[in-house]
């Protein structure tokens, strides 16, 4: 199993919403809504640079926002995280069932070592951060390092993703992708099953999208 964290396993993004607003309004401008639909999913390099060619200035220096935007994500990880519907439970119930288990995250290890915490270390066989990757998400190597990691054959796995970037990113790995969309719309794609949340999936469900 390989999970997204970020709007999959954690409701996160409205966190980074704020972060990402904050830092607009430092730069003296407001993140539009293509730009914040934009952002879900990339890495942290990218997206720094669409938030500042949506504020017009693309001349600022990406780490330095970068940095901004960790340290004040950190802040809101440790007092607001909060799961998904039904993301614990179904967590749960595959490492109950011995399922080797990988998240697969763009976010920086900085900030997923905070998010541990709640979602529990141990939950986990794997840990692949967006800033421990030569390239990001949409690009297949998340995936590919996690089902490496983990001993299995990728086409042996379900990954679990709710933004257009993860799912690319999965399904180029050649994983079986569960999307679950959480702040921007999902359009249908062979290979890909969509449901409204995670309250409805189970083990049944996981194996039946490994045979198709």
């Amino acid at each position: 199993m390989l999970f997204d964290m970020d709007g999959t396993l954690v409701d996160s993004e409205k966190l980074w919403d704020v972060a990402l607003q904050e830092l607009a309004a430092v730069y003296g401008g407001v993140l539009s809504d293509d730009a914040r639909r934009a952002i879900v999913g990339t890495g942290m390099v990218d997206a720094m640079r669409i938030v500042h060619d949506d504020l017009g200035q693309p001349e600022r220096d990406v780490q330095e926002s970068a940095d901004w935007i960790s340290a004040r994500i950190l802040e809101l990880f440790r007092t607001g995280l909060q799961w998904r519907p039904g993301a614990l439970a179904l967590l749960r119930a595959v490492r109950d069932a011995g399922i080797p288990t990988a998240l697969v995250t763009s976010s920086g290890r900085s900030l997923v070592e905070v998010a541990l915490d709640t979602l529990g270390r141990d939950s986990f066989d794997a840990v692949v951060c967006g800033d421990e990757v030569d390239a990001a998400k949409p690009h297949p190597e998340p995936y590919l390092t996690a089902a490496r990691l983990l001993g299995v054959p990728v086409e042996r796995c379900v990954a679990i993703e709710d933004s257009p970037t993860g799912v690319a990113s999965a399904l180029a790995a050649g994983a079986a992708v569960l999307a679950v969309p959480a702040e921007v719309p999902l359009a249908p794609a062979d290979g890909v099953h969509q449901m409204e949340s995670l309250l409805g999936a189970d083990l049944e469900l996981l194996a039946a999208l490994l045979n198709r």
